[in-house]
């Protein structure tokens, strides 16, 4: 059985050589199996240390993950977007604040939208009922009673 030095803990013939194993990358909540890569294994510490090949497998099936995911995120903004019937102007106004083409840039996998924009845009898919509170709540008006509430409480205050 070949073994060498672990270079990460100095374990003495630590590594041990291991052929066709499947391992995992992961990128957020998304995970790829990757099979048959070899390298070694430390015994004492787990380091993995892949072969030249193996490494440039692994490498590049991160990358893959990581382009799909953003083109996946990509393409359910745009098609939640166009099931809301909100143009890409629209959603900015109304969901994110953002520049005037930040929906445009999202949905072509430029960036990658906020977290919270993209669990909102999701919510919105699952229950396209709420776009009219969206729209309700976007114009202020709760807001505005909010705001005479409170300066009524602030004058009651100093009358006092």
């Amino acid at each position: 059985m070949k073994k060498q030095d672990c270079a990460s803990c100095g374990a003495q013939n630590g590594m041990q050589h291991f052929e066709a194993r499947a391992f995992t990358v992961d990128f957020k909540q998304l995970n790829r199996a990757i099979r048959d890569l070899s390298g070694w294994q430390c015994q004492v510490c787990d380091e993995i240390e892949f072969d030249p090949q193996s490494a440039v497998r692994y490498s590049q099936a991160g990358d893959q993950l990581i382009e799909d995911s953003k083109r996946v995120m990509a393409d359910e903004m745009k098609r939640i977007r166009r099931k809301l019937h909100f143009t890409q102007k629209t959603a900015v106004q109304l969901l994110s604040g953002g520049g005037h083409n930040a929906f445009s840039r999202y949905e072509r996998a430029e960036i990658e939208p906020p977290k919270p924009l993209f669990i909102l845009m999701r919510l919105l898919d699952r229950h396209p009922e709420l776009v009219n509170d969206l729209l309700e709540i976007s114009k202020g008006a709760d807001m505005s009673h909010l705001l005479a509430a409170k300066e009524l409480e602030r004058q009651t205050a100093q009358g006092c």
